[in-house]
């Protein structure tokens, strides 16, 4: 890969990533790596500059972690955040204590000494003439003596030094965090440092990687056949869009129903890639075990288990009947990496594991292809629709592995998820056909996740002059940048009332609609 690239080291912040999506954002190529590699690695890595992330940690601790000596050898720019600029302080003689006050949350920085990263970077100006900005930060320690060449270069009345800069070598440093959008200006600091400070090329586009991808596909499969297992989910949609154009027929989707999929989704995938992409693909209908292995089951956890092992049992007899497969094909993500490769290093507190990453493999005995194991999911959305895959197909809502398996509480049957699938339908259906005034985007776009809940209890209701007693479903509607935290979506009451009147009107089983006005943190996105 002939790209310019940053390095960004890794100390245990859990919004390292939120770094490299601004970077690649800018059309940079970065890679995430943790804080402890050696100093040949960052020699040998390549990097036009290198960006050292936050951390719960505080340096003063014996056993904390520094960055590698070679960071601050190799004459390439280095910016600090957070953890990073104190680490920065410390290893170049500076001095960082405890603070006796912390600092979480909106600041105010004032800038100082006209430096080439902030020159020109403000969201305001004091009566004074001082330039301000809008940050995030999240800090207890803080650095309370200077290194040698380093001038100050931003502060706040509780954090007098609040960034830091040596410009003779290129060492810039500031304690908030302009990788999260709570910084306003935070974009455009970080584009100052990769683009004009580390002089990189923005030569990091989609439409340009799927030649390089093909490229890569071809030399490492060869001549030999590939499996890939289709969920109709966006990653491995786009995998298997992308490596039917490297090698087409070598490669053979196999696509398990498992009966939790949403209204004719099962249709829509067959149609786009063996209608329209003219791929092999095996269309499994295994419904019936899946329903019959979840029966009686109500523990989230336990239904998400066996959804997985019933999975990996289908795909594995389907695999035995290709016989001339050598690759397993995978629709593993940058953040799925990432994620996995911290838990391993207990650099970061885990947030979860992903099957997918060394997950089929050691079953199978194949060899393993992730073409998009380098890419965040918006980087994959660009990508599915330069492969001429339907936008609508790229940039649908998250829809999670079990399926409708946890959006249905408690014991899963076939009449529930019927109901629940005719239901979610008509919700995604007015999501989709309702335009905001202001924006003038439907409320799909203006929502990051959507979707129905069955509640497994019944309320009485009346129709006609009848008295009903029929199943509840709530509805769920988010938005969020980064899946982190999430805010429910204020729809519109015309736009809940029409779903309401529909779902209970077309959808014989139910007779109560409720909306989900819950955030993350406290409740999660979805509900199991």
């Amino acid at each position: 890969m002939q790209h310019e690239k940053i390095l960004i080291l890794d100390f245990g912040s859990q919004v390292t990533q939120l770094i490299a999506r601004r970077v690649r954002e800018a059309h940079v190529y970065c890679e995430i790596h943790p804080c402890d590699v050696s100093d040949d690695f960052v020699r040998s890595f390549g990097a036009k500059g290198i960006i050292l992330s936050g951390s719960h940690a505080s340096v003063y601790e014996e056993s904390t972690d520094r960055a590698p000596g070679a960071v601050f050898e190799l004459g390439v720019p280095v910016l600090g955040i957070c953890y990073g600029m104190q680490t920065m302080a410390q290893q170049l003689g500076g001095k960082v204590e405890g603070g006796h006050k912390r600092e979480f949350g909106y600041a105010e920085v004032r800038a100082h000494g006209h430096t080439r990263l902030l020159d020109g970077i403000e969201d305001l100006r004091t009566p004074e003439g001082h330039g301000m900005l809008k940050v995030w930060m999240s800090h207890g320690d803080k650095v309370t003596e200077l290194p040698a060449g380093f001038k100050l270069m931003a502060s706040t009345p509780s954090c007098p030094i609040a960034g830091m800069a040596d410009e003779t070598r290129r060492f810039y440093a500031v304690q908030f965090h302009p990788e999260v959008t709570h910084t306003l200006q935070g974009d455009k600091l970080l584009r100052r440092f990769v683009l004009d400070i580390c002089g990189t090329q923005p030569d990091w586009v989609m439409k340009d990687h799927i030649a390089e991808a093909v490229e890569a596909i071809r030399a490492q499969v060869g001549n030999e056949e590939v499996i890939l297992g289709l969920s109709g989910g966006v990653d491995s949609s786009v995998a298997a869009a992308l490596i039917h154009r490297a090698i087409g027929d070598q490669l053979t989707c196999v696509f398990v129903d498992h009966g939790l999929l949403r209204l004719d989704e099962g249709k829509q995938v067959m149609d786009m890639f063996v209608g329209k992409l003219h791929a092999k693909v095996v269309h499994v209908d295994a419904s019936e075990q899946f329903l019959g292995k979840l029966a009686g089951v109500s523990d989230p956890e336990a239904k998400r288990k066996i959804i997985g092992r019933e999975f990996v049992e289908v795909f594995q007899a389907e695999a035995k009947k290709l016989t001339n497969a050598k690759w397993l094909a995978q629709g593993t993500i940058y953040p799925d990496v990432i994620e996995s490769g911290g838990a391993k290093s207990k650099k970061a507190v885990t947030i979860k594991s992903h099957h997918n990453v060394g997950g089929l493999p050691e079953t199978l005995g194949l060899k393993l292809l992730e073409p998009l194991r380098d890419l965040f999911k918006d980087e994959v959305r660009e990508l599915g629709v330069a492969l001429g895959l339907p936008p609508e197909m790229v940039y649908r809502h998250p829809f999670p592995g079990p399926g409708l398996g946890v959006r249905i509480l408690g014991e899963i049957k076939r009449d529930y998820a019927d109901l629940l699938r005719r239901a979610d339908a008509i919700f995604i259906e007015e999501l989709r056909n309702t335009r905001d005034e202001k924006t003038g985007k439907t409320w799909y776009e203006l929502t990051s996740q959507a979707f129905t809940v069955f509640l497994p209890v019944k309320s009485v209701g009346v129709m006609g002059d009848g008295r009903t007693y029929d199943y509840v479903v709530a509805l769920r509607a988010v938005q969020t940048t980064d899946f982190m935290t999430a805010d429910w979506a204020e729809l519109p009451y015309s736009l809940l009332k029409r779903v309401s009147g529909r779902i209970i009107n077309e959808v014989r089983g139910i007779n109560r609609v409720t909306y989900d006005v819950s955030s993350k943190p406290p409740a999660t996105i979805e509900w199991e």
